[in-house]
């Protein structure tokens, strides 16, 4: 199946040369680049976040294979859906979904569907593709696209990350798309966020969800962190770096109600 952009000409450019262009300008220049095993990045308009994740993309190696963990904004499909066949178009060409790498992670997690309903409205793993086509044109996907999953079931699918990457040491990344708070005073969204972000860098993912429920944090993507977190921390991270933060306030000049962006790095 050949999934179709659907927020081109809207979250980012519908013409090539302009986001190819808009691409590079995000992405600095880094010398030594860190294998790493996930980063989390935003997945709002480009003019508010893109120059976020842009920042996290650029510092890590990608690798041939990068699986996609984003959440569910419209409801639609299985709760733990992925993408398993095919491609995903963006302005920049085709992405091909991997295969064998989908295949092993259906075998090894029984809650996860094969299921492309998910997927076909969400942006959140849609605007990240631009960034891989440009920094690592070669590399091949995996998206999943996770609905309401009890802690458990995201441990559960953080072990079954984790066992699937170990299989394919060093040939596999964890993107995880989240913005952070949304439409709250930037002061407010800056201690939630921090509270969040503490434990995304204690690389814990049952404190991070629970911070999240416990004191109402509006992370989008807290469930598709929490499971990336978990992978890493079993496949043997060490640290988690904070890259970037920043707010919709910082573009617009209005603090009054913004989303928070960060931008991290697990390895």
């Amino acid at each position: 199946m050949n999934r179709r952009p659907a927020v081109a000409g809207q979250f980012y450019p519908a013409d090539a040369h302009s986001l190819r262009h808009l691409i590079q300008s995000y992405c600095p220049v880094v010398d030594a680049k860190i294998a790493a095993l996930g980063v989390m990045v935003p997945h709002a308009g480009y003019v508010y976040s893109g120059a976020i994740a842009g920042a996290a993309f650029a510092r890590v190696q990608i690798p041939s294979k990068v699986i996609l963990l984003g959440p569910n904004h419209h409801g639609l499909g299985a709760r733990a859906a992925l993408f398993p066949a095919g491609n995903w178009q963006t302005p920049l060409g085709s992405v091909a979904i991997d295969e064998d790498l989908a295949r092993e992670l259906l075998a090894d997690c029984s809650f996860l569907a094969a299921d492309p309903r998910a997927h076909l409205a969400e942006h959140s793993l849609e605007v990240q593709l631009p960034f891989l086509q440009v920094l690592a044109p070669e590399c091949r996907i995996v998206p999943l696209c996770l609905g309401h999953l009890s802690l458990e079931k995201l441990l559960e699918l953080g072990a079954a990350l984790a066992r699937v990457m170990a299989a394919h040491s060093g040939e596999v990344l964890m993107v995880a798309s989240s913005d952070m708070t949304h439409y709250e005073p930037g002061t407010v969204a800056r201690e939630k966020d921090e509270r969040a972000l503490q434990r995304i860098l204690a690389l814990d993912p049952e404190g991070l969800y629970r911070t999240v429920r416990d004191g109402r944090i509006s992370m989008c993507g807290v469930l598709p962190t929490v499971a990336m977190l978990e992978a890493a921390r079993l496949a043997g991270a060490s640290r988690a770096d904070m890259v970037r933060y920043g707010n919709s306030g910082d573009i617009t000049g209005d603090q009054s109600a913004v989303v928070g962006y960060a931008g991290v790095v697990l390895s």
